[in-house]
């Protein structure tokens, strides 16, 4: 895959020929008895493409949706884009860094405190201390009053929403052109889910390039303006999103 700057005057995001091959095995509950006492697995090595032939590119402050069933492909995409995955067919191209909203308490780490957590996330991320410094009390005001005292508690002790939340507020602080969102804008209770809403749209309006994944319409709708529908890693259709909805809906009444 190719991360790496192009002409700022063309897309931000191109995708050419894209493809990437998992393994499959039918017989994973057999595999750990073979290998015993044959010293290597029977099991298949059947594949199959996650994704495949996939083309597109997205020009800066575009909002793209991504529309499918489960099983199409559609985090998969994102986690290309993040540069999590390498494609095994075509390439990637990203012009500018990522903030990758997509598991949002990867990196962290349970001994330490969440103060520490912030400093090494937000490091990892390419920030350095003086900037975290900067952002440091917004990024705990937008986390909440749970995590503001518990700043110097081990966050193996946070509950899954206060980690959520502490993940939404340390991404959503990076100063990068492109956002990936995997199905994290329905996190915490409504007060907060309003806060993330307000994030997104805030940073909409700099000009960011939104990539969204997610199940609910009414967020695809708000957030986004054009639709990629990803079907069994086929790319269906790439248009405004209300038509890609159109279509996806169709399509999933047709195989009831």
């Amino acid at each position: 895959m190719s991360t790496s700057q192009v002409d700022l005057t063309g897309p931000v995001i191109a995708v050419k020929d894209l493809g990437i091959e998992f393994y499959r095995s039918r017989r994973r509950r057999m595999q750990l008895r073979e290998m015993l006492f044959h010293g290597r697995s029977g099991a298949p090595r059947e594949t199959f493409w996650a994704l495949r032939n996939i083309s597109f590119e997205i020009q800066a402050g575009e909002a793209v949706g991504l529309v499918g069933g489960n099983g199409g492909g559609k985090s998969t995409l994102l986690k290309m884009l993040a540069g999590v995955l390498l494609p095994d067919e075509g390439e990637v191209t990203v012009n500018g860094g990522v903030a990758p909203l997509i598991e949002l308490t990867g990196g962290f780490v349970g001994e330490l405190t969440a103060r520490d957590n912030i400093y090494l996330t937000a490091g990892l991320h390419g920030l350095s201390k003086e900037q975290v410094d900067e952002h440091f009390d917004d990024i705990v005001e937008f986390a909440g009053p749970e995590v503001r005292s518990g700043l110097d508690t081990p966050y193996r002790h946070f509950s899954s929403g206060m980690k959520v939340r502490l993940g939404f507020a340390v991404i959503t602080t990076l100063d990068e052109p492109i956002i990936l969102v995997d199905e994290v804008l329905a996190v915490g209770d409504r007060k907060f889910r309003e806060k993330c809403y307000q994030r997104m749209e805030d940073l909409l309006v700099e000009g960011r390039t939104l990539f969204l994944v997610s199940h609910s319409e009414p967020d695809l709708r708000r957030f986004s303006t054009r639709g990629l529908y990803l079907q069994r890693g086929a790319l269906m259709m790439d248009g405004p999103m209300d038509d890609v909805l159109d279509r996806y809906n169709h399509d999933l009444d047709a195989t009831r």
